[in-house]
């Protein structure tokens, strides 16, 4: 047991520092030499280490934009947790909250809502953790253009973080800070057509130092808002300083977020010469990455 919780660790240190593209290979190692052995031979403390580490290479996985063997391993996950007592089952919320996201994330507000409500109904949910399933059921109704809806959620996930931490938040919820819920709150703005708004709390959320590699997507995805907006020398801006990033990016969704604002000037009117050099770089720099074949660049034209 000892030695999951350790790869676990290990994992997790990998994905914070250098992000999903980076941690996956280990992440996929990892599972593979976990096996199924049959229940009634693992201890609960043991099935509570699997589910963990499952829930973490899921997570990656998801970051690393490959779905369907992060949403297998997340099942699997929640199957783990469904053999425990109700005290080792603190992680299961988590594997819920990376379901909601990818939901959204691939197109699916309706399926994401369906998971956030069904936890935000359940009784006594520590305070960070009801917060977290307001931001998702926030960015799913965002989606839905529920704008209201949407708003009211992320106030309720505002009110509960300003709380501060209390003993009953599972260790889990430390991501969940201040810059997770503005670049959260931006990307729904987004979605409901307020690019200024967006724009103002995703510029925070990227500033923010220190950060886990995968918030290099609230950068990207402020990126793509400009861009959308037609604020041309504010994308070129932001894209001047992202170019060079790109091998150091370890988010496989950032990546994607940038292959779309490429994708945005290729097609835009009256783009200034001097921005559509810079998304040919920022093409030529994906492309790099990324193979000339991934899905991302579907549709871009060349400068």
């Amino acid at each position: 047991m000892e030695h999951i919780a350790a790869t676990t660790a290990e994992l997790l240190e990998t994905d914070r520092t250098a992000g999903a593209r980076r941690a996956a290979p280990a992440a996929l190692r990892a599972v593979a030499s976990l096996g199924r052995p049959a229940l009634r031979h693992t201890s609960a403390a043991e099935r509570s280490a699997r589910m963990e580490l499952l829930q973490v290479a899921a997570w990656i996985l998801f970051d690393a934009e490959r779905h369907r063997t992060s949403r297998r391993l997340s099942h699997r996950a929640l199957a783990l947790a469904g053999t425990l007592p109700d005290g080792d089952r603190s992680v299961e919320p988590l594997v819920l909250s990376v379901l909601c996201l990818q939901e959204e994330h691939l197109g699916r507000p309706a399926a994401s809502l369906r998971i956030s409500s069904s936890v935000l109904a359940r009784r006594d949910l520590p305070g960070r953790v009801a917060a977290i399933f307001h931001v998702r059921e926030a960015r799913a109704r965002a989606r839905l253009g529920q704008g209201r809806r949407a708003l009211r959620s992320l106030a309720a996930a505002r009110e509960l973080l300003a709380d501060g931490p209390s003993g009953r938040d599972p260790s889990w919820t430390w991501w969940f800070d201040r810059s997770e819920l503005d670049g959260h709150h931006g990307l729904a703005l987004a979605d409901l057509g307020d690019p200024d708004g967006a724009a103002a709390l995703l510029h925070g959320a990227a500033a923010a130092g220190d950060a886990p590699a995968y918030r290099s997507l609230f950068s990207a995805e402020l990126a793509g808002v400009l861009a959308r907006a037609g604020a041309w020398r504010e994308t070129d801006a932001r894209l001047s300083g992202l170019v060079e990033s790109v091998p150091d990016i370890g988010s496989a969704r950032a990546l994607g977020a940038l292959a779309r604002t490429a994708r945005t000037i290729g097609h835009g009117a009256r783009v200034p010469r001097a921005l559509r050099d810079t998304g040919g770089y920022l093409t030529a720099a994906l492309r790099a990455q990324t193979g000339r074949a991934h899905p991302a660049f579907r549709g871009i034209r060349r400068p």
